[in-house]
This record gives structure tokens, C-alpha cells and sequence, in this order.
């Protein structure tokens, strides 16, 4: 590309950028008047968004279809609104626990049933036809499982067409035969954008359609849309967008669906600090995806060089939940100094709406190149085991005898009780519970795998407890630390 050639290419990407960058903040800072109140957490069921969708049923502007079925009999429901020439296909919750682009469908429907925008919807609306699948897989929504009742990863079957669901979302594409489509996922929490501290909330891909990963129009287009989308993101969540895996997967839908002539973007809403029940990823989705749309109506996403795309981090997979760093630790007499990545893993209560965090040590060593959302420099402290207290009380509610705060100064991590009724695994102590008949081990050993529960000291005086993953100041007030939960032990 010659000089003059970039430099256009440049001044038409920060020119269309700034051209709906009004847009894109007022979409940001209204977002609260459109978020959809009935879904307000992750772990949503098919029940609850049919309400929503029998809404759109009765609202003469959409047209509300059952496309199809899971294999337990839920139906899938294609929700259409537009009288544009171009369609755009959106589907969603492929996986049964992805479901943060499912929340934001549903604050878009909220925003389009609005009296807000109402040039910028007529330019949306008048352009384009839009088709959302908001639930693909109801079945594993309902125990919040990747896979399908079938126990197969639906986008792994784009060309057996086994499930029922991989069947409906071949038909769909087909019929519609978008020019573009939007594949919405969630990824781990655990990725980074590439060599950086920070984690990929966002991350995108134009799908390749061949194992080359060759670069046709179709596959351009949805690069200069992703270009556009990185700068909206950027705005909100500096430097958090990651480049997800171009690798072909000839398994996939959203490969095989590029390979058929569709424009396809994946987005992966990923991990943001502080935000476990991904509200503000959810926030990102719903203004980059507009946005994006608003793009494509005006075709004002031609005029961005692609270049910008491979400018994009790829994502890492670098990140723990916590990493303590350069603590000592002592084995068969001999001091070692490692670091500690801690991840603090989700287990689903009876029912899927709710978790507790069972943490474990994922890895140990030199973790120089990793990172954490917390980070704690260990330097000059040492690992000092836990032990379970002399004393047990009667039962997981009467703690009248505890004295919680001296018990974590003594290196007390484990207290007896005497009547472990009910099957409650957590408590919100922070102090692990454990039967009277409780076997605690002999040795203590830091390995991966194990649960982190711990004590630091320094200068031979414990300052602060690790338990289940969670660092405890123990100068500081225990109830303002935002401590997760210990594990009850039967």
C-alpha cells in the first residue's frame, strides 16, 4: 500500500469511527433505561424468556416463528423485525452456559420497543432484517451445561446435523441466507489479551472458511466490521479485546457458515474484574452489537482498512483469579520460593441458579509470565499450614464460640461441628467446617489441584489467611474484604 494510500485508508477509519461515536456513548450511558429487569443473572432458564418472547409475539412490528425443537421438547423461536434487503442473522447460547449475549438480545428488543433513537433505529430498521435465535440450546441452559441433552457440542455438529438444534440453525441460516451473522459465545474468564495484564472481556474473529484461513470479501467484510466493534470496545474497556483462534474447525457452525457465503462475526464475552455475573460485558455486547448494526445499515464500515484487524491482540490463556507471587516456602527443611495461580472454580447449586466457589491451585512455580485480577506479592512472607481448632461447636449457625478473627491470627483454617445435618457445602464463614469424625492430613503439601487454604507470615507473625482462594488482611475488618465462601467437609 503506498503512503497516501494509508494515510486515506487511516483518515477514513478515525472519520467513520467519529461519525457515530456520539451514537455508540449515548447507547453506552442510557444503557440502564433498557436493560431487560426480569434477567439479572447468568444462570437464566427457558422459562424465564418466554414471557419476553410472547411480548414480542404480541408486538405487531416482530415477527415471532417456532423455527424448531430441543431434543426435551423446548421450542426454538426465530424473533425477525426490519423491512431492510439485507438480513442479519444473530443466534445465541449455543452452549447451554453462555449466556451473556442471550441477556443482551433482550435489552436490544427493549431498546427497539423504545420511543429513544428513533433516526437511528428508522436507518436500522428501514436497511436491514433482523433474525435473533436467542436460546439454541434451552436444554443445557436449564442445568447450565455446555452440551446439548444429547451431550454433544452443538458446534461440533455442522455437519452430521445429529442434534436437532445443529438441524434448526442449518435451516435458518439457510433460509435467510444473511449477509451477515453474528455468532455470540462466552469463553473462559481465563484469557488475556495477548502478553498483557489485562483479561479479553471481548474478543472477536472473522471465522475462516478453509483450513488456508484464505481472506475472500465475505470474510473482509466481517473484518472491517470487527475493526469498527475493537474501537467501540476500546472506549469502555481499554486494551480487553482479544483475537480469538482463526484456526478452521471444518466441525464448526461458525466456519461452515462463513464457507456458505455468510459474513460472520464471533464474538466471545469473556472475563471483566469484578464482574463475575458479567453485567458490564453484557452492557459491552449490547452497544457494540448495535453499533455494528447501525454500521451495516450505512455500509459505513467499506471504508475501514483491514489492516486494523491483525493490529488486534490474540487472545492468551495467562490469567488466574488470584496469583501470589514470590512467597517462601518451606519443604523437608529447605525454603523454596514459587508463585501460586489460584482460579476460584464455579460449582452449581441444586437447581443451576445459583454457585459457590470451590478454588483450587491451578499452577505453581515461576509464573513470571501470568497474571491475576488479584495479585499479591508475596515477598518476604512465608506459607505457613493450617491447622483445625482445639474447640467444635454445635452446629454450622451457633458460632457464639468463635472467635473468628483470633482463630485466623492463631493459623486456625478448619473447625469441628458437632451436627452437619443438611447437605450445605459452603459457609460463609470464613473458616472451613468439617464433622467430627473428620480425618485432617498429616502432611501439609502445596500441589496442583489441591484447595488453597493457607496462612502468610512475616517476621514469625501471621498477617493474612488464604481460604478457598480468598486473601484475608487480617489488620483489616474481615466483612469488608468481599471473602467468597469456605467449604463445609463431610
Amino acid at each position: 500500500m503506498t503512503l497516501s494510500k494509508c494515510i486515506w485508508a487511516a483518515f477514513a477509519l478515525v472519520f467513520t469511527c467519529n461519525a457515530q461515536n456520539d451514537l455508540t456513548s449515548q447507547l453506552y450511558e442510557t444503557y440502564e433505561n433498557y436493560k431487560e429487569p426480569s434477567l439479572n443473572k447468568r444462570r437464566i432458564k427457558y422459562d424465564q424468556i418466554q414471557p419476553l418472547i410472547d411480548r414480542a409475539r404480541n408486538d405487531s412490528k416482530y415477527v415471532v416463528n417456532k423455527v424448531g425443537e430441543s431434543i426435551e421438547g423446548r421450542d426454538l423461536t426465530l424473533i425477525s423485525i426490519g423491512e431492510g434487503d439485507t438480513n442479519i442473522f444473530l443466534w445465541s447460547q449455543m452452549h447451554g452456559d453462555e449466556p451473556t449475549a442471550t441477556l443482551a438480545t433482550f435489552d436490544i428488543f427493549n431498546f427497539l420497543d423504545s420511543d429513544d433513537f428513533k433516526e437511528e433505529k428508522q436507518v436500522i430498521l428501514s436497511n436491514l432484517k433482523l433474525h435473533f435465535l436467542p436460546m439454541v440450546n434451552p436444554d443445557g441452559a436449564q442445568v447450565y451445561q455446555r452440551r446439548n441433552a444429547l451431550g454433544i457440542d452443538i458446534n461440533r455438529d455442522a455437519l452430521r446435523l445429529q442434534s436437532p438444534e445443529g438441524q434448526t440453525l442449518k435451516k435458518v441460516r439457510d433460509s435467510l441466507d444473511a449477509a451477515f451473522g453474528f455468532n455470540l459465545h462466552d469463553q473462559s474468564r481465563y484469557y488475556n489479551a495477548e502478553r498483557t495484564p489485562k483479561p479479553a472481556t471481548i474478543s472477536y474473529l472473522a471465522t475462516a472458511y478453509n483450513y488456508e484461513k484464505d481472506i475472500n470479501e465475505v470474510r473482509v467484510n466481517a473484518m472491517k466490521v470487527i475493526v469498527f466493534m475493537n474501537d467501540i470496545i476500546q472506549k469502555y474497556a481499554p486494551g480487553q479485546v482479544g483475537r480469538y483462534s482463526d484456526d478452521f474447525e471444518p466441525r464448526a457452525f461458525g466456519d461452515n457458515i462463513a464457507k456458505w457465503g455468510t459474513s460472520l462475526i464471533l464474538i466471545e464475552s469473556g472475563g471483566y474484574a469484578n464482574d463475575r455475573e458479567k453485567q458490564e460485558i453484557r452492557k459491552l455486547n449490547y452497544v457494540s452489537i448495535l453499533s455494528a448494526l447501525y454500521t451495516i445499515a450505512t455500509e459505513s464500515y467499506k471504508q475501514i482498512p483491514i489492516e486494523e484487524y491483525e493490529k488486534i491482540p490474540r487472545n492468551d490463556r495467562n490469567l488466574f483469579d488470584l496469583k501470589i507471587e514470590n512467597a517462601t516456602y518451606e519443604l523437608i527443611g529447605k525454603d523454596y520460593i514459587i508463585d501460586l495461580g489460584i482460579n476460584r472454580q464455579e460449582i452449581d447449586l441444586e437447581g443451576h441458579n445459583d454457585f459457590y466457589y470451590r478454588s483450587i491451585i491451578a499452577d505453581q512455580g515461576d509464573l513470571s509470565t501470568y497474571y491475576g485480577y488479584e495479585t499479591f506479592d508475596a515477598t518476604g512472607y512465608k506459607i505457613v499450614p493450617p491447622h483445625i481448632a482445639d474447640q467444635s461447636f454445635e452446629s454450622p449457625t451457633k458460632k457464639e464460640k468463635l472467635n473468628i478473627k483470633d482463630e485466623l491470627l492463631n493459623g486456625t483454617a478448619y473447625v469441628r461441628v458437632d451436627n452437619l445435618v443438611d447437605k450445605t457445602p459452603l459457609t460463609e464463614l470464613p473458616l472451613h467446617m468439617v464433622e467430627k469424625t473428620y480425618r485432617f492430613p498429616k502432611e501439609f503439601r502445596i500441589s496442583p489441584g489441591m484447595n488453597p487454604t493457607f496462612f502468610l507470615e512475616k517476621e514469625g507473625k501471621i498477617t493474612h489467611a488464604v481460604i478457598n482462594g480468598f486473601v484475608l488482611d487480617l489488620n483489616k475488618p474481615l466483612d469488608k474484604q468481599g471473602f467468597g465462601n469456605a467449604l463445609i467437609y463431610r
